[in-house]
């Protein structure tokens, strides 16, 4: 019987080191799993991270396509807004006790009004060019001489610049104080 015994013991240890190796092999396939599914979790907020990203992204490039749309339109009427204001200066400077003409100039001068008022509408607005000069709106033609101005600051508008929103649309050309 010892013998029996012995064997049957013998069986015993080794379905237990069987049952033992089969559970190390299943808590180490449950570890891979747990860790690929870390890494698949993982990849999966990064790539939804990505795509709110670029939905934010694609969402405020449509806004600015929208609001800037009127951009190269705008560039455009610039030029017929100077020739504008200076035929308007032009005929401010002519004198006349003429009826016809006063109401000539006071026409052009509400056309030109009505004309800056739809512009400024649609965002476009004109540059300010008092004081000092800055490269980012102003651009400087020619320096003079000026003892009513310091250094660096605007003496003299050349042509007046624009901008549509924030973005600029034309600088100004300056004269600076030397």
């Amino acid at each position: 019987m010892g013998k029996k015994e012995n064997k049957n013991k013998k069986q015993e240890e080794l379905e237990t080191q069987e049952n033992s190796t089969e559970e190390t092999k299943e808590i180490s396939e449950l570890e891979e799993c747990k860790q690929e599914l870390a890494e698949q979790k993982d990849k999966f907020l990064r790539a939804h991270a990505d795509f709110d990203n670029m939905k934010k992204r694609l969402e405020k490039e449509k806004t600015n396509a929208l609001i800037y749309a009127n951009e190269a339109f705008a560039k455009d009427l610039l030029t017929v807004l100077d020739t504008f204001e200076n035929a308007l200066k032009s005929v401010e400077q002519v004198e006349s006790s003429d009826e016809a003409i006063n109401e000539i100039k006071k026409g052009m001068a509400l056309t030109y009004e009505q004309l800056l008022s739809i512009l400024k509408k649609h965002g476009v607005e004109e540059v300010e060019c008092e004081g000092e000069f800055n490269p980012e709106h102003h651009q400087a033609v020619t320096q003079m001489d000026s003892d009513e101005h310091k250094s660096g600051d605007i003496v003299q508008v050349l042509q007046k610049g624009y901008k549509l929103k924030e973005r600029l649309l034309r600088p100004s050309m300056v004269a600076t104080c030397k």
